[in-house]
């Protein structure tokens, strides 16, 4: 891995230390959170809470632990809703895997699923900047078809963190799509404090070490 993406690693560790809070978890809410991970991909959906019970004995305990973690989203009355990578709701980044149509949290996340689980994933996406259609087929951590994906970028607008609020409201939100090297260079140039370019492959790289190491 370059300094580059170990830089961006560990930057991304010190806002959002998802596979340290895991670690933190006692061995049930640790298998909970992989298995609500792996119901995305395996069921196009969260686990329900009587799932949930089958896995921890205080399901409520366990929901509150990992939303306090940062390592989940839930509704206002309590329902899972997402789980980096993933999310219920349409942030802009749909997924097709496994015949099913998901969303993530953001363009990283979109990037990660394909490595996390080994599947062979469809985004959908548009540019941030131009609303330029994107697209990436991916198995694994190899971008299939990768002249059509030449000019695909992605976009990190670290100051965007935000310490008093989750990491999906905040940072996800500056994880984006550009389409084009001109158009990726002027976002970078508008406002070059805190923001950061990765080619695609960088981006891929970074979303898998980042996220696969939660499932193991």
């Amino acid at each position: 891995m370059s300094s580059k993406l170990q830089n961006a690693l560990d930057h991304l560790n010190q806002i959002l230390p998802l596979q340290a809070r895991q670690a933190q978890c006692q061995p049930p809410v640790k298998m909970l959170h992989q298995q609500i991970l792996s119901s995305f991909v395996a069921r196009g959906r969260p686990l329900t809470k009587a799932e949930m019970a089958e896995i921890v004995t205080d399901v409520p305990a366990a929901l509150a632990q990992l939303h306090q973690y940062d390592m989940i989203t839930i509704s206002a009355a309590g329902d899972l809703i997402g789980a980096y990578p993933f999310t219920t709701s349409n942030r802009g980044h749909a997924v097709q895997v496994n015949g099913r149509r998901l969303y993530a949290m953001c363009a990283l996340d979109a990037l990660a699923i394909a490595p996390m689980f080994q599947a062979h994933t469809r985004i959908s996406s548009r540019c941030s900047v131009t609303a330029a259609p994107i697209a990436i087929s991916m198995v694994g951590e190899t971008v299939q078809h990768e002249d059509q994906a030449a000019d695909i970028y992605v976009g990190i607008g670290w100051t965007a963190a935000n310490g008093s609020s989750c990491c999906a409201d905040s940072l996800c939100t500056e994880m984006i799509f550009l389409r084009g090297q001109s158009v990726a260079a002027q976002w970078l140039s508008d406002h070059t404090e805190g923001r950061e370019i990765f080619t695609l492959a960088e981006a891929v790289q970074f979303a898998s070490r980042f996220f696969a190491p939660l499932l193991s």
